[in-house]
Parts: C-alpha cells; structure tokens; sequence
C-alpha cells in the first residue's frame, strides 16, 4: 500500500485554500524543467514532478493523480523498449492506456513549424500545444488552467 501526501495551496492573491492540483513535467532541460516548476510552484500553487524516464512517467500517471503533464516533443534521453522516444510517443503511450488516457497532456516544443500544432494534436489526442520558450510566466500559467478540470 502507498501512501501519497496531500496538499493543500493557498491563492497568494485571495488566501483561498484549495487541494493543490499536480503537473508532471516532462523535459529534458533542466533550465526549463527549473523555470517551469518555480512558476508552477509559487505562482500557481500547484505541486510538481519532473522526469523524462518513460517507465516512471507511466508510474507517475497511474499512481499520483496527475492534474495535467506538460510533455517536451524533443526528448533527448528518453527511451522505452530500448528505443529512443519522443513526447509525441509517450502522450500516444498514455492516451492508449485507459488508466491514463484521460490526464489532459499539454505539447511543448521550441522547434514549431505552421501545421505542427494541429498535426500533433491530431496524432496524439493530446489536449493542448504551447510554444517554448516560456516568456510570460502569467500566460504560462494560464495555459496550463485551461485544461485542468477542476
């Protein structure tokens, strides 16, 4: 039996007490693994965890009540199956797993091309797509509320 801690965040702006939503932070970058963790974290209230190991992410997903993941598409250490992988394999990996299918997955990447945000929608079912790099912390997280169903 695990046992999982509960949070509880407090609004910095109305002092209301909510549970603390998790995100699960999937990046290779250890500078934006940083900054985006800190945003979530102090700006947003919300508990975070990082990885880019395949197997832990699937772990991650079915035992922590994940709220949302922002999934990097360009993966430079992942692996799974002993094949390297990117975001775009992992959120099909998790979209395909009724355990997991449902946790909305944001795309992330610097290297956007026109048509790429829709053709990875389509092809992952992911929930939502944002350009790095991250230079307004405010949309950052507004971005990352718009698919957490509260």
């Amino acid at each position: 039996m695990r046992a999982y801690i509960i949070l509880e965040a407090v609004n910095a702006k109305t002092g209301e007490k909510r549970m603390a939503h998790s995100i699960l932070i999937v990046e290779d970058d250890p500078l934006n693994v940083k900054f985006m963790s800190v945003v979530l974290k102090r700006k947003g209230g919300y508990e975070v965890r990082a990885s880019e190991d395949v197997e832990e992410i699937i772990k991650i997903a079915k035992e922590c009540n994940i709220s949302a993941i922002l999934m990097d598409i360009s993966l430079a250490n992942s692996t799974h199956n002993g094949q390297k992988v990117d975001g775009l394999y992992i959120t099909k990996l998790l979209k395909s797993d009724p355990e997991t299918s449902a946790i909305p997955i944001i795309l992330a990447t610097a290297h956007a091309m026109i048509g790429d945000r829709e053709r990875f929608l389509e092809s992952t079912k992911a929930e939502h797509y944002i350009s790095k790099p991250f230079v307004d912390p405010d949309q950052f997280l507004r971005e990352v509320a718009s698919v957490i169903k509260t």
